[in-house]
Formats: C-alpha cells, sequence, structure tokens
C-alpha cells in the first residue's frame, strides 16, 4: 500500500506542476498575429500583449494597376499608412477605406466609405468626414503613387477597427467633397474603382 501511495503523490505533484507547460511560447511557425510576452509574477504567469499593430492590404483589380497598403499603430495613437500603388495614370487619385472587406464581386461589393459616425464626405484634415475619408494619392508620370498617410480615425483595434474592411484607389481625383457635384457629397465624385484589397492583420 506503501508504494501505491507514494506513486499516486507523485502522479499527484506532476498534475499540479504540469499546467507552467501551456503558457510556452507557440513555435515561430505558429507565431500569432500580436506577439506575447511571458512576465513572472510571484507564482502567477501573466500574457502581455505587445502595444504595436500591423495590418496589410494587398490591392489588386481588372486593371494593370496593383499595389500594397502597410499599416502601423503604436498603442492607441494614429495609423500610419504606408502606400505603393503602380500602373495608374499621372495625377491625382482618390483613396478610400470602404466599408466591407467583400470582392466577390469585384471592386463595387465593397460597399460605400467606412462611415460609423454618419457624417457627409470630406477631407482627411475636416471634421465632418468619413473615417475611411483618406483624400488623394498621386502617381508621378511612371505611374507610381507612393505616400505615407497617418490618421487618427482608422484605428487596427476596437469598436470601430479597419481589419476586415477594404482599402480602393479610384480612377479620378476626389474633389474632397467641395466640388458641387451631386456625388461631391458622398464619393468625391472620385470615378470608378481600379483596385481594391483587404486589410488583414499581419506578424511584426
Amino acid at each position: 500500500m506503501a508504494s501505491v501511495t507514494a506513486a499516486a503523490q507523485t502522479t499527484l505533484l506532476s498534475a499540479a506542476t504540469a499546467p507552467t507547460s501551456l503558457f510556452q511560447a507557440a513555435p515561430s511557425s505558429a507565431r500569432p498575429f500580436h506577439p506575447l510576452r511571458l512576465v513572472s509574477a510571484g507564482r502567477r504567469t501573466l500574457v502581455v500583449a505587445d502595444a504595436t499593430k500591423k495590418a496589410v492590404a494587398v490591392l489588386k483589380g481588372t486593371s494593370q494597376v496593383e499595389g500594397v497598403v502597410t499599416l502601423t499603430q503604436e498603442d492607441d495613437g494614429p495609423t500610419s499608412v504606408n502606400v505603393r500603388i503602380t500602373g495608374l495614370t499621372p495625377g491625382l487619385h482618390g483613396f478610400h477605406l470602404h466599408e466591407f472587406g467583400d470582392t466577390t464581386n469585384g471592386c463595387i461589393s465593397t460597399g460605400p466609405h467606412f462611415n460609423p459616425n454618419g457624417l457627409t464626405h470630406g477631407a482627411p484634415g475636416d471634421e465632418v468626414r468619413h473615417a475611411g475619408d483618406l483624400g488623394n494619392i498621386v502617381a508621378n508620370a511612371e505611374g507610381i503613387a507612393e505616400t505615407t498617410i497617418v490618421d487618427s480615425q482608422i484605428p487596427l483595434s476596437g469598436p470601430n477597427a479597419v481589419v476586415g474592411r477594404a482599402f480602393v484607389v479610384h480612377e479620378l481625383e476626389d474633389d474632397l467633397g467641395k466640388g458641387g457635384h451631386e456625388l461631391s457629397l458622398s464619393t468625391g465624385n472620385a470615378g470608378g474603382r481600379l483596385a481594391c484589397g483587404v486589410v488583414g492583420l499581419t506578424p511584426l
């Protein structure tokens, strides 16, 4: 009986110490979107999410226009949007975040501009604007547009997170709601949708 009791005690002790293995970091091939750090606090292990968040959208359409948009946000600060799009005609092109990450019917199924506050279309610096109103990007003589946009209305987390929504680059210049056209206060009269891409989280 003594040997059986000792074996049972050994089994119980092993089970009591086993849970620490549950908090081991995942292998690099299964790295989570938000890297985690393990912090020892006495007998407890706390899981702390890193403050930096990153996302990406790959834009494609029915024409030769394509590009990559990378978003980075530190803590609850503004989001930096790095844009590189090729295949454009030289000049200004409206660039917006649209409500839906749905491309089943091409870029048209991404819906209207992301507008959680129910306002009219405007410029990025306007008080009255859609959250997805990011103004214009400028393509050079080679048809390449490269820019960085910093905006506080397109966070990567929280109730108005943009993950799962879509960026769209348009055929024409966005009139920023001031052109007097019947579409100025809804789309900026920016014309057709050349390319689009859904925003998804990415490892840092």
